[in-house]
């Protein structure tokens, strides 16, 4: 098949600022790319060539400013068989018109659908034009499902995933390793490390793992929260929220440590430092990659229920679910329970793992995307 991807606007592909979506497809491109013709739409960064092919994979990258007609051009000169557009479900409806022959496929990272974003009349225009949706969650899936009437067999839940193999978890040898370099470079060596990585924004709860730190302290003096990450993506310059959080850090002095925006690449060899690792989502979290990311990493996890969280991280099994999301105390419980508990972290640690390398790989995200091609192109 000739297939094509759309990106949003937002960031490039590859990820080389990061981006969920970008990942994902990072992914799962390679896979893709043994067995069908892909060609990829981004836009520019000055950093990566305009038009390139690499590793088998051809990448179209357009300026930002009036994207979706650039790529609607672009379009025009390629045939597909089918076109996916990631979480940009209306502009299906435009480039259907510079491909009408294409099979068109949709993916939602985000709630798409919202009235707030699309109007009833466009959604339902855009369900009935478009051969296929995806969804990052359950939960996503049921955002568009409980306000449209949407075919069953033409919507479907397709989990991200993650490459195991480049995460190293502190129980073998090269973790081992890894884990005592990083520690020794973030100066955090002997200290019980809670660890946050994701964008600085109130709709990740920052501020209540900080708060959370005056609980945890009084039963781990050795405690550290380290956040690893910027206002966005790549972005390192502050805005009120990320002032607001350094000044909220600041009577714990050193237990609490912002490492700014890292990049991508490097977030696995981070994960190994850590002794928990929590995402303190307050809003209804689509469902974040960081979870796999921390599962394949081997670092227990506690998350929120919110939105799609739980889907892949079961209480107590692979993970700690809070329900009361909003609570420092209930944050601070939770880590307390893990950096007090070894044993059990070690377990939800060692089932994550698991998971990451049997259910969530990137190996299935893409055997069940290309499943999703071929029934609409039957």
């Amino acid at each position: 098949m000739r297939i094509a991807w759309i990106c949003t606007e937002k960031l490039p592909s590859p990820a080389i600022k990061g981006g969920a979506i970008q990942l994902m497809i990072d992914g799962i491109a390679p896979f893709f790319a043994e067995t069908h013709s892909l060609t990829i739409f981004s836009i520019t960064d000055p950093s990566l060539p305009m038009y390139e092919i690499r590793d088998g994979i051809e990448y179209v990258r357009v300026p930002k400013e009036r994207y979706e007609q650039h790529i609607a051009n672009e379009l025009k000169k390629r045939t597909f068989h089918v076109i996916h557009v990631f979480n940009r479900p209306a502009n299906v409806l435009f480039y259907k018109q510079a491909a009408p022959n294409s099979r068109f496929v949709t993916s939602l990272h985000n709630d798409m659908f919202s009235p707030m974003k699309m109007t009833p009349d466009v959604a339902k225009q855009v369900i009935a034009e478009v051969d296929a949706i995806t969804t990052v969650s359950e939960y996503m899936k049921r955002t568009v499902t409980k306000r449209y009437d949407v075919p069953n067999d033409r919507i479907q839940v397709v989990y991200s995933g993650v490459d195991a193999t480049r995460y190293m978890p502190p129980w073998t040898d090269e973790g081992k390793q890894l884990r005592t370099n990083m520690r020794q470079r973030f100066f955090v060596e002997k200290d019980d490390v809670i660890l946050f990585i994701g964008r600085l924004s109130k709709t990740k709860g920052v501020h209540v793992l900080i708060e959370s730190m005056n609980h945890v302290l009084t039963e781990h003096r050795n405690a550290k929260l380290v956040i690893v990450g910027g206002k966005w993506f790549s972005d390192n310059r502050a805005n009120d929220y990320v002032r607001f959080l350094h000044q909220l850090a600041k009577p714990y002095n050193d237990r609490i440590q912002f490492t700014n925006y890292i990049p991508s690449e490097h977030i696995p060899h981070i994960f190994t430092m850590g002794d928990v690792f929590v995402c303190s989502s307050q809003w209804h979290e689509p469902l974040a990659r960081v979870h796999y990311e921390a599962m394949a990493a081997g670092v227990p996890i506690i998350t929120t229920n919110r939105g799609g969280n739980r889907e892949v991280i079961e209480h107590n099994k692979n993970g700690l679910v809070i329900d009361d999301y909003a609570s420092p105390k209930a944050f601070a419980h939770a880590i307390s329970e893990l950096l007090g508990n070894k044993e059990k972290a070690l377990a939800l640690a060692y089932e994550g793992r698991k998971r990451a390398e049997t259910m969530f790989s990137f190996a299935n995200t893409a055997e069940q995307l290309e499943r999703v091609y071929i029934k609409i192109c039957q």
